[in-house]
């Protein structure tokens, strides 16, 4: 990652709490969101494919919710983000958890 690139700060795994995760999940925006990324894999974060009708601040803040919380990781590839669901490290952490939200 280049230098002039932004950063994307995530929790370490060990340090992600059910409870912040059970908060990020409380809110309907973000259950799609992670519903959308079920598979695990990166998906384009640009803003207008996810089919919201909010403002882009809003959908940015649902993105940084749920990365903050531990569900998320967002990658940089030159000019693309790529947000993929930490579905792995989650099922390890909490078994079950996200098939449960699914």
């Amino acid at each position: 990652m280049s230098n002039n690139q932004p950063e994307y700060p995530m929790p370490a795994m060990e340090d992600v709490h059910l409870v912040d995760v059970l908060r990020a999940l409380g809110d309907p925006v973000r259950l799609r969101i992670v519903r959308e990324l079920a598979d695990g894999e990166p998906h384009p974060k640009q803003l207008t494919g996810w089919g919201f009708d909010l403002q882009k601040s809003t959908v940015s803040h649902h993105f940084r919710t749920l990365r903050e919380a531990g569900l998320t990781e967002t990658r940089v590839e030159g000019r693309a983000h790529l947000i993929r669901l930490r579905r792995a490290e989650l099922d390890h952490r909490f078994p079950g958890l996200i098939d449960s939200v699914l």
